[in-house]
């Protein structure tokens, strides 16, 4: 989503890092994890709490896996990689959160095999 002059847009990605991005979210999208489509299936068409989610969306340099604006909530599902990415994790949470978004992550694994406890976990992060 190209940066708008909104004031409520602030956080968009630029035009020139849009450009970049459109086709890796673009491709992520057609091509989700069995973990990111499971929950992508319980979060769409506002099931939870009425809240609006977006699947990989671009947020400055990066592309979250799902995006609620409404509800300042940024959802990750991180498979076996990010064992290895701590570092680089922590750092892309801190700058999503220095932008006044909550970041929660949740593995693959619990995503598929326990999904009504992350479910629950994203409610307590939306309900009022």
């Amino acid at each position: 989503m190209p940066q708008s002059s909104h004031p409520d847009l602030w956080w968009h990605t630029s035009d020139k890092w849009w450009e970049k991005l459109k086709p890796l979210a673009r491709e992520n999208r057609q091509q989700p994890t069995p973990a990111e489509n499971a929950l992508w299936q319980r979060l769409r068409k506002r099931q939870i709490a009425n809240v609006k989610f977006r699947r990989q969306y671009a947020i400055g340099l990066f592309i979250v896996d799902f995006f609620a604006k409404e509800a300042s909530l940024i959802i990750e599902v991180d498979g076996p990689i990010h064992d290895y990415t701590t570092a680089e994790d922590a750092l892309r949470t801190e700058y999503l959160e220095s932008l006044g978004f909550r970041v929660v992550r949740f593995r693959n694994q619990d995503v598929l095999t326990n999904i009504s406890h992350v479910l629950n976990e994203i409610c307590s992060y939306v309900s009022p």
